[in-house]
């Protein structure tokens, strides 16, 4: 009985050991640039640049084991996250803008490496979230090419900011 109870012990001491070593890294991105000819479009797809930088977002993460596409419900960013997602065999999942970082998505994001495409105020406010601090100012309006990084491992927080152009 003392071995099964040490044995129990030390399965259990060495899984919580193996459990706290996982990280989770999030990728987040603004959409890449959108068609502006109509200016009350809310929806609108992306126009030919942005087209093109959705394949280069694509390029980036080819070397990058991502586990998870997230993606607001809107064309423009869906289009942005399409390359990429597909490039990876993975289906986008819709998130809401209104619910960033809440407990469901941190448990189904939890040990994984996932990309999060947003926008100009959603992506900044979505990495503020997760760091606990409003490190981030929104994106200005013609900048589609920040990446912001963040690095979760225990209790340890790490973001920073690349341009990809």
């Amino acid at each position: 009985m003392k071995k099964f109870l040490f044995l129990f012990i030390f399965t259990i001491s060495l899984f919580s050991a193996c459990s706290s070593d996982k990280t989770t890294t999030y990728y987040l991105i603004r959409h890449a640039e959108k068609d502006r000819t109509d200016a009350t479009n809310r929806n609108p797809e992306l126009n030919e640049k942005g087209l093109e930088r959705a394949k280069k977002w694509s390029s980036y993460f080819k070397d990058i084991q991502l586990e998870a596409v997230y993606s607001t419900n809107y064309k423009r960013t869906i289009q942005t996250a399409t390359p990429t997602a597909k490039s990876k065999n993975l289906e986008i999942q819709m998130y809401n803008p209104n619910k960033m970082y809440d407990s469901i998505f941190k448990a189904n994001t939890n040990s994984k490496t996932v990309l999060v495409v947003g926008h100009s105020n959603t992506t900044p406010a979505f990495v503020n979230k997760i760091i606990g601090e409003k490190k981030y100012e929104d994106i200005d309006d013609n900048n589609n090419a920040n990446l912001y990084i963040v690095t979760i491992s225990g209790d340890k927080k790490t973001s920073k900011i690349v341009k990809v152009d």
